[in-house]
């Protein structure tokens, strides 16, 4: 919704203020969130918004919260866990009540974050300190810092793979789908595991971008290309091979069972052997594995089976980005929450996940990566605000919803009529008209 509109000269005052007290207003106002100086100044209670329903029922959230007190000890922070983020936060984006710090949703366009979410800087000052602000820069300032990043590849059961007599990790989507293959006349576990219920997970198919290509600017492409899916393209052979996984019957009996909290634990015990997921599910599978009484080692992650001049390659893009809601009354605690849990928490190094704060290491269990000479490919934001417009215009949902992957899956197992080529034709006439219409 939009914001009512104040002078300019008042808004102009209240961002001095902002900045002369160091952010430290217990409910600073205007359109700017910045770092606070004095902790010992900063107050007022905070509603963080989060997916991670799991680290809220467990208790691991309030661990955070109580090692942020020690810092910011006047500050009191709770915490909302949604199943459904996308589709719930989107909603309650229409009234002011979405929380006080929240993962901007994928679609909400870009440049309308000025509408909804406070300034956390320049872009500038925070490029030099964060990777990947470029995602939601308008008019040169920054509107969200994402925690972490994500490589990109399958996860999977490494007992599995071996008793199917698979040692080495494939390098082409043939060999891929002939492992499957072999996991399923050897084993007895599902090979591979689409979500398709949940459908959410279908949506990490998109960052293939880069992966097959090994080009840093496969996320900008879409912005001027009108067939994203032509052949040889990044999302051109990930999905042929999606396709071709569900049309040789080398996933689940009926998708539309899938359960993506089970699946954890499917794949943890060897009831599956394979999911694309960005890295952040593995330390989820591993905990699924020792909750299941199996060695976490067991969990392994390799990248798309794709090369080029001889070396494989794994896109690194950032996870949801945190922002301090616009109507917030709480700013400089909202700003000091996601500094502390961005830099200082752990929380990057417990979930194994890529740091975007400069500088921070890789995480170990992305070391066979590193020793396999994997190339981390970081992948440009530079179009990723006309990317998503094109995407909005067209209802394809490339980037943050599963209905095409859905649909292309139905295909696939013949519970919709057409053809992968179909497929992708009617895709690039969508996207093709959409580019020549969009409001960008």
């Amino acid at each position: 919704m939009k914001r009512t509109a104040l002078a300019g000269s008042l808004l102009a005052t209240m961002a001095l203020l902002a900045t002369a007290c160091g952010g430290g207003s217990s409910s600073s106002g205007g359109d700017s969130a910045a770092s606070p100086t004095d902790p010992s100044k900063v107050t007022g209670d905070v509603k963080v918004l989060t997916q991670r329903t799991d680290l809220v029922q467990d208790g691991s959230m309030k661990k955070y919260a109580a090692e942020f007190n020690k810092i910011y000890p006047k500050v009191h922070v709770t915490f909302e866990g949604i199943t459904d983020y996308e589709g719930e936060v989107k909603i309650r984006m229409n009234t002011s009540n979405y929380g006080d710090v929240l993962m901007i949703p994928a679609a909400i366009k870009t440049d309308d974050y000025p509408k909804f979410f406070a300034s956390l800087g320049s872009a500038d000052e925070l490029a030099k300190k964060y990777t990947f602000t470029e995602k939601s820069t308008v008019g040169g300032k920054v509107y969200g810092i994402a925690n972490f990043a994500n490589a990109d590849g399958f996860v999977y059961n490494k007992a599995v793979w071996q008793q199917a007599g698979v040692t080495d990790w494939p390098t082409t989507p043939d060999e891929f789908l002939a492992d499957l293959r072999a996991v399923k006349s050897k084993t007895s576990a599902t090979p591979y595991y689409t979500n398709y219920k949940d459908g959410w997970p279908l949506t990490a198919w998109t960052q293939v971008q880069g992966a097959v290509t090994c080009d840093a600017k496969a996320t900008d492409e879409p912005a001027t290309d009108p067939d994203p899916w032509k052949a040889g393209s990044d999302l051109n052979v990930g999905d042929t091979l999606l396709y071709t996984i569900v049309h040789d019957k080398l996933s689940e009996e009926d998708p539309t069972t899938t359960n993506w909290e089970n699946s954890k634990s499917l794949l943890a015990t060897g009831k599956i052997g394979t999911m694309w997921l960005g890295s952040w599910a593995i330390v989820q599978m591993q905990d699924a594995a020792r909750k299941a009484g199996k060695d976490p080692a067991e969990i392994g992650y390799m990248p798309f089976p794709s090369q080029k001049d001889g070396k494989s390659c794994t896109p690194v893009a950032p996870d949801y980005q945190e922002a301090v809601n616009i109507h917030s009354k709480h700013k400089a605690a909202a700003r000091a929450w996601i500094d502390w849990f961005t830099d200082k928490s752990g929380y990057v190094q417990t979930n194994q996940a890529v740091p975007t704060l400069r500088g921070g290491a890789l995480p170990s269990a992305l070391k066979p990566f590193q020793d396999a000479g994997v190339q981390f490919v970081q992948m440009s934001q530079a179009q990723s605000a006309k990317v998503t417009g094109i995407d909005n215009q067209s209802e394809i949902g490339m980037t943050n919803k599963p209905d095409y992957r859905q649909h292309l899956i139905d295909v696939a197992r013949g519970a919709a009529g057409g053809d992968l080529q179909g497929i992708f034709a009617d895709l690039a006439k969508k996207w093709s008209s959409a580019q020549k219409t969009a409001s960008l």
